[in-house]
């Protein structure tokens, strides 16, 4: 499926996709899983009646993000992450796009398996499946979005979402047409390297309960694999971050 526009942002814009992520060691506290046969880190009290769903930034399963989702986890939420590239992550060692064949690599990727669309029409099939599986318990369900994944919960919280909340986190490809369409309370955190005014409009455009805050100091992706966390600052931060998230669902959830 092509998602035209989308390839170009990224290429030329908000110099989000020219950072390569950072190294961490973590030790996730979950366990993994298969949802609709992809690999899926499960995270949080089997008993929870509310369940969040992290559709993480294009690395995968960084150590950072297993972190933020055992951080969702600890209020008493069970978190799925769920490998929805299905492994066809992309390879940082094309970071930064800085010669002819890496843009061309990174076009494929946005238009190939990155294009959200794609992602999109899987998320209700894994809701689903994980509502199966757990046996009707799951009552509530939030989402969060990191990066890349971001763009996937804007398109996937309109009519009829399975969703009662949403957070986006240093979003990439971010739209102003997009926000009206949502139909549940959202959260945004940016970062200093995303388009201020896009992520202004974008928020000044929903039509639904929201949180907007801007770490100013921080680079796209602090909140996941781009995390340099052995920095006392970033890692400050990024719990901040999760913290407002986790207190948005607190309230909306």
């Amino acid at each position: 499926m092509a998602f035209p526009g989308h390839s170009e942002v990224c290429l030329s814009g908000d110099r989000l996709l020219y950072r390569p992520p950072a190294k961490a060691e973590y030790d996730g506290k979950g366990t993994y899983i298969e949802i609709d046969g992809m690999k899926t880190y499960k995270t949080g009290p089997a008993d929870a009646t509310t369940a969040i769903l992290v559709i993480p930034d294009i690395f995968g399963f960084s150590a950072q993000v297993l972190q933020g989702a055992d951080f969702l986890a600890a209020p008493g939420y069970q978190v799925f992450v769920p490998d929805v590239l299905r492994g066809q992550h992309y390879d940082p060692a094309d970071l930064p796009p800085d010669t002819p064949e890496k843009k061309t690599k990174l076009g494929a990727f946005i238009q190939g398996p990155g294009a959200p669309p794609k992602t999109v029409a899987l998320v209700p099939k894994v809701v689903q499946e994980i509502q199966e599986k757990a046996g009707g318990k799951i009552e509530k369900w939030g989402v969060v979005g990191l990066c890349w994944g971001a763009k996937v919960v804007s398109l996937s919280c309109g009519e009829g979402t399975p969703f009662s909340a949403a957070a986006e986190a240093h979003p990439s490809m971010v739209d102003p047409k997009d926000a009206p369409g949502i139909t549940i309370p959202t959260c945004v955190v940016a970062s200093g390297d995303e388009d201020a005014n896009a992520v202004k409009s974008f928020v000044e455009a929903l039509k639904v309960p929201s949180y907007h805050e801007t770490f100013g100091d921080q680079v796209h992706g602090f909140m996941a694999a781009r995390g340099d966390l052995e920095k006392e600052k970033v890692r400050a931060e990024f719990s901040r971050g999760y913290q407002i998230i986790v207190e948005f669902f607190q309230k909306y959830l």
